[in-house]
């Protein structure tokens, strides 16, 4: 009998869960809404309720899986599995490792989501083939992962690969949730695109953002993207300010670690072509020319895939390499 992997996302909203062969195939996925009542105390027994129905449900039992990997939000100790901080889980040193393990009597391994993510592209991903690479995500945050000969880069307290708080505003830079200014966070995620639109809008009346704003009383990140590709002069702005923080930075990021791919992945990522080829133009102004010449950057393929299949990946390398 074939054993199974599962792979498990937890995100503030919905916890995404899959089985999946050892080849890193999703053979099944689903989510169940995530449960941050009481400090997320329900969570894991949640995922095992989850885990015990979709076996019920395809007539097997816990025997089939082989372990389980876990991407979850905030800094994580990744050999005892303590997730230092989770604040939208209400989760401070909180033990996610001894906490599932115990309701689901399987071995677990925990990372963090973005980790994880970077470890699905290289496996499975965008990445793939590359044992030196970057991975960061663009969403409501800005994450990222490192990994170096094909291990992933933790740093003392968990917090390595935080490419989200990397200073692209050094001068009176929006205010992070981090505590300080001036984050890559704050002017290349969906929310900084935001904001950075609504920035000087009023003084843009001819812009289709305009118009959109006074019909719905607000924009998205994808409002921006769309009326940049329709030519929309102030939306073109913005998306050209944008790349040049995201292009500087990851040029900083491969001048120190000259990976072979630099992935850039979540829902920002979308934008394509017309958000990497600005990245691209500014990471190659900003990169010397042997890291130039070595480091490619690419769009993530895995969408919402990467976190699962990453976490995954975990079990394979702990039981099966």
């Amino acid at each position: 009998m074939e054993k199974w992997l599962m792979g498990v996302d937890l995100g503030g909203t919905t916890i995404k869960l899959a089985f999946l062969t050892a080849n890193g195939e999703i053979l099944h996925k689903w989510e169940v809404p995530t449960d941050i009542s009481d400090q997320g105390k329900n969570i894991t027994a949640d995922i095992n309720t989850a885990m015990e129905a979709k076996l019920h449900e395809l007539g097997e039992d816990k025997s089939r899986i082989l372990g389980i990997g876990m991407g979850a939000p905030g800094p994580v100790n990744a050999e005892n599995g303590v997730i230092y901080e989770a604040v939208n889980l209400g989760w401070k040193n909180y033990p996610l490792k001894q906490s599932l393990t115990e309701k689901t009597g399987l071995p677990v391994w925990v990372d963090n989501d973005a980790n994880t993510a970077a470890i699905g592209e290289m496996w499975k991903g965008a990445g793939a083939g590359a044992s030196d690479m970057v991975c960061v995500t663009l969403g409501t945050g800005v994450g990222g992962g490192v990994i170096a000969n094909g291990m992933m880069v933790q740093g003392i307290s968990g917090a390595a690969g935080e490419i989200g708080h990397i200073t692209a505003v050094p001068e009176n830079g929006f205010e992070c949730n981090c505590g300080k200014t001036g984050c890559l966070e704050t002017v290349a995620s969906a929310t900084g695109i935001v904001r950075l639109a609504l920035e000087d809008l009023k003084n843009h009346p001819e812009s289709k953002l305009t118009d959109l704003l006074g019909a719905n009383g607000s924009i998205t990140a994808k409002d921006v993207v769309d009326c940049a590709r329709n030519k929309d002069a102030y939306a073109l702005h913005i998306l050209d300010r944008v790349s040049f923080y995201l292009g500087y930075a990851l040029a900083n990021v491969a001048n120190a670690l000259n990976p072979e791919k630099i992935v850039i992945g979540g829902g920002v990522s979308k934008a394509g072509d017309i958000l990497l080829k600005g990245v691209e133009a500014y990471f190659r102004k900003y990169t010397f020319l042997r890291v130039r010449e070595s480091t490619e950057l690419a769009i993530a393929t895995l969408g919402n895939d990467a976190g699962v299949i990453g976490a995954a990946w975990m079990v394979k390398t702990h039981l099966l390499d």
